[in-house]
């Protein structure tokens, strides 16, 4: 009989298979969770559902908000045009006005039988001026200098700006005064005794440059 066949053969052999499957039941177990243990790592994320046609959007996170444009420079590339004066008795070497200092006092006329008082300006640009105020005209009877002077409701259109040199610089002034008397005239400026109307400055006209350089 052979030895293997003897009872502590048996044991021997059954011992080393026990242990032999023992080990490899640890080392599946240790291969299995080292499985489960990776796997979320490697899951992949669900796909996000579509959302459904018509659906209202969900509200945005409010982000940084996009910075403001540029402020611009008062008179960059501005379209306003020239500064336009309102020459005192019509020389352009006296007294310069524009609004709101042309509001009482103002000599139109180079004699001072015309002024505006009370004025008040509602438009002032580059292309015309736009008022309503007081007139005071003297009707020169029996001369401009012993006339009397009327006080009218007025509205006043100065217009026609032009350029002109003033000691090597270039300004601008109206060359035109257009009126219109609301309640009329006193009977004293009728016939040929009425004031132009509209009333120029040829003076001013005749200055009129393209450049001062």
């Amino acid at each position: 009989m052979s030895p293997c066949l003897m009872s502590p053969c048996l044991i021997s052999q059954r011992t080393r298979l026990l242990l032999t499957s023992a080990a490899l039941g640890a080392v599946l177990a240790a291969l299995t969770a080292g499985c489960a243990s990776a796997s979320p790592a490697a899951s992949v994320a669900p796909a996000a559902h579509a959302q459904p046609a018509g659906a209202a959007s969900p509200p945005r996170r409010p982000g940084r908000a996009a910075p403001p444009p540029p402020a611009r420079r008062p008179g960059a590339a501005s379209a306003a045009g020239p500064v336009v004066y309102l020459a005192e008795g019509g020389s352009v070497t006296g007294t310069a006005l524009r609004a709101p200092a042309c509001r009482a006092g103002c000599e139109l006329s180079g004699d001072s039988t015309a002024a505006l008082w009370d004025m008040t300006w509602t438009a002032w640009g580059s292309a015309e001026a736009a008022g309503t105020g007081t007139e005071k005209l003297d009707d020169c009877t029996p001369n401009c200098a012993a006339g009397t002077l009327h006080a009218v409701a007025v509205r006043v259109v100065l217009g026609k700006p032009v350029m002109v040199c003033v000691s090597g610089a270039a300004r601008w002034f109206w060359s035109r005064v257009s009126f219109d008397w609301p309640d009329g005239l006193p009977a004293a400026f009728s016939g040929a005794n009425a004031p132009l109307n509209p009333f120029d400055y040829p003076d001013i006209t005749a200055q009129s440059a393209k450049s001062c350089s």
